[in-house]
């Protein structure tokens, strides 16, 4: 019988180059299994059983963990029982795991009018204030996240077709798109930027893009924490609140699993309160 330290080795070698899982991912992983085997003492998967899975929980609970990080640590083990399952290697059935609810996300939205006076807040002329201009109206168009922004090069995006591909989380490619004004942001930046086709289309770190957002934010009399999250939310509402269907909304955001795009459907909700209220039980009045 393999070692359950081999057996880790070999699930995680599995998580990158079957499941194409990324390196990032892996690591997060290997810390959460070594986690458990550090807690358990024990020398076979035969030894997992629900009572040392209930008494880890317990302890990951204790260490003051919050409960999406707990959970994390349970999906590992998860997975890690299911690909022992997949080897026909004796162990707990990962079905007897389940994870623990956790409380409905609170989105931070950001209504229209604000989100208009955001996009509308770089007013210079100069090269920086038209650079940023071209990231807000790129992020509220394409629902980019943070890292994919700052990964692209100059010869990715088609300006003329008004969408390019983008590799998103776990090494997956979708196509986004550029509305009008993105397109006219994006053509005034680059105008002004010039730069060779394989360079990177905006030269800045992550955390320089926050503090810039956060800027125009507060120049925009935006009370609440806006981020480029926040943004992809607008972006996502925005979409589902003038009909875009769920599926569709998933694709473009590059979520693998619709369950995360549905937290979006809570806030368009909202409207259907209003649609109720107008046409619901008329003829009674």
């Amino acid at each position: 019988m393999a070692s359950l330290e081999k057996l880790k080795k070999e699930f995680l070698e599995y998580l990158e180059i079957e499941k194409g899982r990324a390196v990032k991912t892996v690591e997060n992983y290997d810390r959460y299994l070594k986690r458990f085997f550090e807690f358990a003492k024990i020398a076979e998967p035969k030894n997992i059983t629900e009572d040392l899975v209930r008494k880890y929980r317990l302890y990951l609970n204790r260490a003051n963990l919050n409960k999406p990080t707990q959970n994390y640590h349970v999906i590992a083990l998860r997975m890690f029982l299911k690909y022992l399952a997949k080897r026909n290697i004796e162990s707990l059935d990962a079905e007897k795991i389940e994870l623990a609810k956790l409380p409905e996300r609170e989105l931070d939205l950001l209504d229209i009018s604000d989100l208009e006076r955001l996009l509308a807040a770089p007013t210079k002329n100069s090269p920086r204030a038209i650079r940023d201009k071209a990231i807000l109206e790129m992020f509220f168009s394409t629902g980019l996240r943070i890292s994919e922004l700052c990964n692209l090069k100059i010869d990715e995006i088609n300006l003329k077709r008004g969408e390019f591909s983008v590799r998103g989380k776990g090494g997956k490619i979708r196509v986004v798109f550029l509305s009008d004004r993105a397109k006219s942001a994006l053509a005034n930046y680059l105008e002004k930027k010039g730069g060779v086709a394989d360079e990177k289309l905006f030269p800045m770190t992550p955390r320089s893009i926050q503090r810039m957002i956060k800027k125009y934010a507060i120049a925009a009399g935006i009370t609440k924490k806006v981020t480029p999250h926040v943004l992809r939310h607008a972006f996502a509402t925005d979409l589902l609140q003038n009909g875009a269907d769920l599926r569709s909304v998933q694709v473009m955001l590059g979520h693998a699993n619709i369950s995360t795009t549905q937290i979006y459907t809570h806030f368009t909700d909202k409207q259907l309160k209003e649609v109720h209220k107008a046409f619901h039980g008329r003829r009674r009045h």
